[in-house]
């Protein structure tokens, strides 16, 4: 175990010993660490609620993931409906309010995990994304700074070398600030037509683009000859909708990408596809490639990066080394020296399965680091299907008999493929949060199994506004418009939710992960909006003209492996907390994290849940944490032992990372309930806890 003195750097101590929390998980370092200390493993258990803060915006299938930020006085949340709020964060009381639709009730379901503060002279500014522009907003009145970009906002589907106009283009995830540079990935669609996620730095004051950098290369740029020729001109993705890590005495930002749309057939992307799904390291001045590591080949298993890194130092071969750490949806960690981009812990290259779909050309060999072991089991086999129920058990088996079901980088099939960790992970957005002082790691784990079926995209035979639908809809709304809610929202009964109009303008232009099909001809658009809208399958007269982005398959919907009742289908744990030393490799603890009240009512407790969300990790010896999605507890465990120490149970699952600040003396610690994910109670809540008078 290195001292804190060892491993704290100049930069990270400035951060960690701070009374805010003035940046997104409370520092670019991305370690969620606080050297706060007045609640503690002795005193913890006395936490009381300080205050709450109801945003009143919570709505049926609403999410609220915003990590609270502290600076200057003020707290800065958003709401469910994308409201940047300021508070006061002493009492919870609202100061000012700014509503980017104005006054409009917005459209769809609205991710926002955080905010970018600047300070410069008597300048205090925030920036956040809502749809496709980009803000600047006086951080103590909450007006816009009309000398940014156009009257105070910038359009992010500009200065993409490429038209984006009728693609979507937003920010989810803040990205860094570096001197008067800020740094953005973006979110962009998962199918086709998308744009692409080319990295950029924009100036603080002005909103003026300095660099880019080209996450689909260009003819010339490194990379280029890993993808097909034309391929910058028409594919998208590849995008950082994670976050990333700066690492300002260096002057280098970290920053993690997805794979290329579309997300699980690549037959028109032939080859490894840099950088998609790779660790980037660049020059933050400039954008210049400094090194990178690739994690997937030529990715069908939308294994996107899914957090930001975490810069640490370590200790390998009796030295201190400044390392970078990942998490991946698979459930492992990588870790790797700051300069040169190697792995610090031994890893191997694996050969991997072909695919059996036609026009697939997977990649031979895909890599694994061999240490430290997954911190999510890697295959879904029959000794762990299920026993909660001798019918739950025999249906899963069953079923289990029916698809394929292999180690990692087993391809999509017709069949049907089990992925596992699924879709959301093994590790997800919440990311790790790095201990100092103990030299441990500490990650939440979802241990769920996700079906990949792969279904031909065109139907034969009369061609109508059902046709239509599931040809470019179904692959995440499913064939029976049933979707996978919240994520993929069910269509049935949409016209009492929408209006044509609304639906007409999503589907044409898309909207975050979702793709806008703005090339349909007018008489295919409006018998898809018809079905959809009122259940009519009008014929069409002739049949719908290919699109330059369709490919012949695509997947048959986002289908989590549920037992009858809707449990996970294996035996627990269903969610995990592991702290993991990255000097040996070694795990310290791990633990099921979360369990579902009704079995626990039952008898069958700690079986973990899914948790969505990261931990803060404090001086005072804790990891503050909710995450959990079906109990919607905050918690604080002790984190030596990771011994359970306090709770407190709030009217929606915290699925956020907290935030902790002292303000006039007393140290809180606060959290978003927004809920909301996977057809679990939305909340609209900030809560604050802090020791009684």
């Amino acid at each position: 175990m290195l001292g804190k003195n060892t491993l704290l750097s100049a930069a990270l101590c400035a951060a960690a010993c701070a009374q805010d929390w003035p940046a997104y998980h409370g520092g670019y370092e991305n370690t969620k660490y606080s050297a706060l200390k007045q609640i503690n493993t002795g005193n913890v258990g006395r936490l009381k609620l300080a205050w709450k803060y109801d945003t009143g915006e919570a709505r049926k299938d609403s999410e609220m993931q915003c990590n609270p930020l502290v600076a200057g006085g003020r707290m800065f949340v958003s709401s469910p409906l994308l409201r940047v709020i300021a508070l006061d964060p002493a009492t919870g009381k609202e100061l000012w309010r700014f509503d980017p639709h104005n006054g409009k009730p917005g459209a769809g379901k609205y991710r926002h995990r955080g905010f970018n503060y600047w300070k410069s002279g008597g300048e205090e500014r925030l920036y956040f994304a809502a749809g496709p522009y980009l803000y600047s907003l006086d951080a103590r009145t909450g007006q816009v700074v009309k000398s940014f970009g156009d009257g105070g906002r910038i359009d992010l589907k500009k200065g993409l070398d490429r038209d984006a106009s009728n693609v979507s283009v937003s920010v989810s995830t803040p990205g860094v600030i570096y001197k008067d540079l800020l740094i953005l990935g973006s979110i962009v669609s998962e199918g086709l037509p998308a744009a692409p996620g080319h990295i950029r730095a924009f100036d603080v004051r002005t909103g003026e683009r300095k660099w880019i950098f080209h996450t689909l290369p260009q003819p010339g740029e490194p990379g280029y000859e890993t993808w097909p020729k034309e391929a910058y001109q028409y594919l998208g993705g590849v995008n950082n909708w994670s976050g990333m890590a700066l690492d300002e005495k260096r002057g280098t930002v970290f920053v993690p990408t997805g794979s290329a749309a579309d997300d699980f057939y690549g037959a028109n992307r032939h080859g490894d596809n840099l950088y998609a799904n790779c660790l980037l390291a660049l020059d933050a001045a400039t954008g210049r490639r400094r090194w990178h590591f690739q994690f997937v080949r030529h990715d069908v298993w939308d294994r996107d990066l899914p957090s930001a890194p975490t810069l640490l130092t370590v200790r390998h071969g009796g030295k201190a080394v400044e390392a970078v750490a990942q998490i991946t949806k698979s459930g492992h960690v990588w870790v790797f020296d700051r300069d040169t981009g190697k792995s610090l812990f031994p890893f191997e290259e694996r050969a991997v399965p072909g695919s059996e779909v036609p026009g697939e050309k997977l990649a031979e060999k895909q890599v694994l680091p061999l240490k430290p072991a997954p911190f999510a089991r890697q295959a879904f086999t029959e000794e762990m299907v299920t026993n909660r129920t001798p019918a739950a058990h025999e249906a899963v088996l069953q079923r289990l008999r029916q698809v394929k079901s292999g180690r990692q980088f087993s391809p999509p099939s017709f069949q049907g493929t089990i992925i596992f960790p699924g879709f959301d992970g093994g590790g997800e957005w919440g990311g790790g949060a790095w201990d100092p002082e103990t030299g441990l790691f500490y990650v939440n784990a979802n241990e769920m199994a996700w079906l990949m079926k792969i279904v031909e995209r065109k139907q034969k035979g009369r061609q109508s506004g059902r046709t239509a639908y599931v040809r470019y809809c179904a692959a995440c709304h499913r064939d029976d418009m049933q979707g996978a809610p919240p994520e993929f929202p069910a269509l049935a009964s949409l016209s009492g939710r929408r209006t044509e109009e609304q639906v007409r303008s999503v589907v044409t232009k898309g909207a975050g992960r979702m793709p806008g099909f703005g090339h349909l001809q007018p008489e295919v658009l409006n018998a898809l909006l018809a079905y959809v809208m009122k259940g009519e399958d009008k014929e069409l007269t002739g049949e719908a003209s290919a699109s330059p982005f369709e490919q012949k398959y695509r997947l048959d919907g986002y289908v989590r492996f549920l037992d009858p009742e809707g449990y996970p289908a294996m035996v627990p744990p269903w969610g995990t907390l592991n702290a993991i030393n990255l000097n040996t490799g070694e795990y310290a603890w791990k633990q099921p994290f979360g369990e579902f009240p009704a079995l626990a009512a039952q008898g069958l407790k700690n079986t973990g849940s899914e948790n969505y969300g990261g931990g803060v990790v404090t001086a005072g010896g804790l990891l503050f944490i909710a995450a959990t999605n079906s109990d919607h507890k905050m918690h604080a465990f002790d984190k030596k032992t990771g011994k359970l120490l306090w709770e407190f149970t709030m009217d929606a699952a915290g699925n956020a990372t907290p935030a902790t600040y002292v303000v006039n003396g007393r140290q809180y610690v606060v959290i978003g309930a927004g809920g909301g994910k996977w057809g679990n109670v939305s909340g609209g809540s900030y809560y604050a806890f802090a020791l009684p008078d």
